[in-house]
């Protein structure tokens, strides 16, 4: 089924459940209702398996691009024709490199001694100490990289730049970020001939904030010099996108949750009380409303102003509804790309943050505001690190990332946490 059917399929769900929850009123019997919400929750779920199998689908259509586009370390075009046409692909490093290992250097043909030369130029130091070549690794060629990338981007919005400020560095030094909060100092009344007040209670009050380089790391994974020259698939590619979503789950969870002391201050940390609930189970359409207006209007102004919330609390909040009976939650249009929203706002799917209605009491269920305002700074890209002659005939690989996020103006981002018991 193609991407456009399953969308299409996407919109008669979300048709037929808005029906069935428009059939819930004062009037409906008990039983009535618990029957619709429960057809209700299974049309829900129907909708989140195929927005599942839309995602693979465009994941393997990507990734089939990127084989018919060939590898691009290859020669091809005029190249070809230089090294006389039926010569055909320049053989893999590892292959050349077994080549050499078991035999003499006489032997290899001087395609093959350039394929060396370029893997030589791959080394990347992984100590600040020692130069020779044991001590460091192979980094996976650069379409490796950008795989890396979209997982992470699939795993979590706290990672991406459509959401949040982002600033890429090339190192690790500290990054300070000057702040001001003068909203709540004002000018005065000014009287005729009478001199300005000069004993500086009105000086404006600056601050500070820290944007460091925080590693981590995926550990090694090693594989065996059979499974790779067996396996039907390319073992590094495969390998190195596991990798790379575990690089992008520690980012998300680490900018969403993480507490500021040895790692990033995270969005749900450093946001502000804007509402809490009375219950410390579940939330109303009043409660969400009363989130929107706790940040102030020349925040909820701002291009990348949206909430921000667990899927389980989205299975909630479709259900809402407001004082005149319109549902919070709108579905879009999924055939044009159309994202859905809540309450006119955008919002995006963290699974990092506690949700309703599992969470825990006084649990942060829900973002809002200006998300331009939280900062996350990037060391250069993530690595990840093939390693052949360690591990020797097997081989082994590893990922490393280096980042860190701080939240520039606390009142910009406020958050709807749960009732304590």
């Amino acid at each position: 089924m193609s991407i456009k059917d399953l969308r299409e399929k996407q919109a008669r769900i979300t048709a037929e459940a808005r029906e069935r929850l428009d059939l819930i009123n004062a009037e409906t019997d008990e039983a009535r209702a618990a029957e619709l919400e429960a057809a209700h929750d299974k049309a829900m779920a129907e909708f989140d398996k195929i927005e599942g199998q839309i995602q693979r689908e465009q994941k393997l259509s990507d990734m089939e691009a990127r084989m018919n586009a060939g590898d691009p370390r290859r020669p091809r075009g005029d190249n070809l024709e230089q090294r006389g046409g039926d010569q055909g692909v320049m053989p893999e490093y590892r292959e050349v490199f077994a080549k050499a290992v078991c035999g003499p250097l006489d032997n290899l043909t001087a395609e093959e001694r350039e394929v060396l030369k370029r893997g030589a130029a791959e080394f990347r130091a992984q100590t600040t100490t020692g130069g020779s070549g044991s001590a460091g690794g192979y980094t996976v060629p650069t379409e490796l990289m950008q795989q890396i990338e979209i997982a992470m981007k699939a795993h979590g919005p706290m990672y991406d730049e459509d959401v949040c400020t982002v600033i890429t560095t090339s190192s690790g030094n500290p990054l300070k970020l000057p702040t001001v909060d003068d909203t709540a100092v004002d000018a005065e009344k000014h009287t005729e001939a009478t001199a300005l007040t000069d004993d500086g209670g009105k000086d404006v009050t600056f601050g500070q904030r820290s944007l460091d380089a925080y590693a981590y790391d995926t550990e090694f994974v090693r594989w065996s010099w059979e499974l790779d020259t067996d396996s039907i698939f390319s073992m590094e590619s495969l390998l190195g996108g596991l990798l790379g979503e575990r690089l992008g789950r520690i980012a998300n969870r680490e900018l969403t949750i993480g507490d500021g002391t040895g790692d990033p201050n995270g969005v749900v940390t450093g946001s502000t009380v804007g509402k809490t609930s009375a219950s410390a189970t579940a939330i109303t359409a009043d409660e969400v409303i009363d989130l929107v207006h706790s940040v102030d209007p020349a925040y909820r102004q701002n291009p990348k102003v949206r909430f921000m919330f667990n899927d389980a609390t989205l299975a909630v909040l479709r259900k809402l509804k407001d004082g005149d009976g319109n549902y919070l939650w709108q579905m879009g249009n999924v055939q044009a790309g159309v994202p859905g929203t809540l309450l006119g706002y955008r919002y995006s799917i963290n699974q990092a943050m506690a949700s309703i209605p599992a969470a825990a009491s006084a649990s942060r269920v829900m973002l809002f505001g200006d998300f331009g305002k939280y900062y996350v700074r990037k060391v250069g890209s993530p690595i990840i690190g093939v390693m052949r002659e360690r591990f020797w005939p097997d081989l082994g690989i590893a990922g490393l990332i280096r980042f860190d996020g701080e939240i520039a103006q606390p009142a910009a981002i406020k958050h709807l946490i749960t009732a304590a018991t």
